[in-house]
Parts: C-alpha cells; structure tokens; sequence
C-alpha cells in the first residue's frame, strides 16, 4: 500500500509516494529505475543514471540485482555517481565500493558503461576536472552545456544537504561547473559533487529517505518554505521530480 501526497509551496512539482516500510520502499524504488530505464532506451536507446550513496539505495541496487525486478536493460544502462567522498574506490566509505558490492559485481552491466569518480586522486580538484571531463566527452557537450540525465538518485542528510551540496559550503553558488570539489568544514574533507544545474537539468530526479531520523528534516523540505536547503534548491528544469519516503521517514508531515 502506499500513498501519494501533492507537494508544498516549495515543492509544488514534487510527486511525493509514502510506502508503508522499507521493504516496499525499495520495491517502488526499484520499479521507477525500470520504468526510467526503459523509457530511455525506447526513446534513446540507453539510459544514463547517477547512483547515490547512503541505505535505502543499497537496499534498493540489492533489490535489482536480486533477479527479482523483470526487465532490467543492464546492457543498455550507463552509471554515474552524483557525488563521492574523497576516498579510494576500495575504501569502505565510497559510494562506488557500495553500489559494486550491492549491484554492480553481480548484474551483467558492461565495464565500460560504469563511470566512477576517480576519487583516489588526492587532489580533489582534479579529481572533479575528470570528472566533468567525462561527462562532457561522454555527453558530447558544448562550452555552457549541461548533461540530461534520464535519473539521479539523492538522499538527505539532517541538515538538509543533498549530493554533497551541504550547507554553507561554496558549491551551493557553483552556476557554470558540472562537478566540483567542495571542502565540507564539519567533515574536515573535500567531497566531489555534481552541481545544482547538473541536478536540475535531469530527465527525472528521485529522493529517497527511510527511517524516523529523517522525519524532521523531511518535514522542513517538503513544508517550510523558508528552511533554505540545498535539498530545496533540486527542482528539475524540464523534469520530474520524486520523493519516495517510508512511512516513519513521513512521520512528520501534515495528513493531505
């Protein structure tokens, strides 16, 4: 069972889907990949996914590589990372290490359309040119283009930020880069991060958040207006956007 709430002021294009636990939570999660996926490759004949760190996409990547969601074009999906930390691939906090082990060492998905951050590079900044190097390559794009992206995936942290857009920080005033390298004062660390147009200009932008921990922080986004949060800062050009929270995750909003 699940239910589907219209957005707030601030989210007033978001399609917001509450399921009843996590479980169900991956499931629907996983069913949007596909339906994605298999929008992109009937119309363009790929499809182009940033993947996000975090527990519910790995309960989800876990999910589709379970054999049990039909129809996976895994041939035909290219994967990206909207953000990483400034780690090596092997370390335990990397957001690619996660979704391989979970997903990607078990599907048949092509080497070759795996596109992680090289984030063993210790010069962040470096690391991040590469990044948007590739994407511009891979994408064919032109000075003062920005990718389309059939999906990108994001969570919420406590406070609000997204990718690794956190508050404060100098990314959030990035208009022209497609990644960055943006120094987290609280973390003492260079996170690399997809860039607010990257996130805006995406076919479909999907939240996910589970957990009653993230019940507060949901509320501000999805019905405070004035919270300010880079979360907020997500609303797809020409896309759509998507929140698929569990029931506890959506403790704290009002009944619709």
């Amino acid at each position: 069972m699940n239910s589907r709430l219209a957005g707030s002021s601030r989210m007033d294009q978001a399609e917001i889907r509450v399921l009843e636990n996590s479980a169900q939570l991956f499931r629907a999660a996983a069913d949007q990949f596909v339906v994605s996926a298999s929008e992109a490759v009937r119309s363009r004949g790929r499809f182009c996914v940033a993947l996000s760190g975090g527990s519910t996409p790995r309960g989800m990547f876990t999910l589709l590589a379970s054999g049990s969601v039909p129809a996976v074009p895994w041939d035909k999906i290219f994967f990206f990372w909207g953000d990483e930390r400034h780690v090596p691939p092997t370390d335990a906090e990397s957001n690619y290490r996660m979704a391989k082990a979970a997903m990607l060492s078990k599907v048949p998905a092509p080497a070759n359309h795996i596109f992680r951050i090289p984030a063993e590079n210790p010069d962040a900044e470096a690391a991040a040119r590469e990044y948007e190097q590739n994407l511009v390559s891979f994408f064919g794009l032109r000075p003062g283009e920005f990718p389309r992206f059939d999906l990108i995936l994001l969570g919420i942290g406590p406070d609000g930020h997204t990718a690794s857009l956190f508050p404060g920080t100098a990314a959030l005033a990035e208009s022209n880069r497609l990644v960055v390298a943006n120094w987290v004062e609280k973390f003492k660390t260079y996170r690399i991060t997809f860039t607010f147009p990257v996130l805006n200009h995406a076919a479909c932008v999907l939240f996910l958040a589970a957990g009653a921990d993230k019940a507060a922080i949901v509320q501000q986004a999805l019905e405070n207006p004035q919270a300010n949060l880079p979360c907020q800062r997500v609303r797809p050009e020409d896309g759509k956007l998507m929140w698929m929270l569990d029931r506890t995750a959506a403790g704290s909003l009002r009944p619709r």
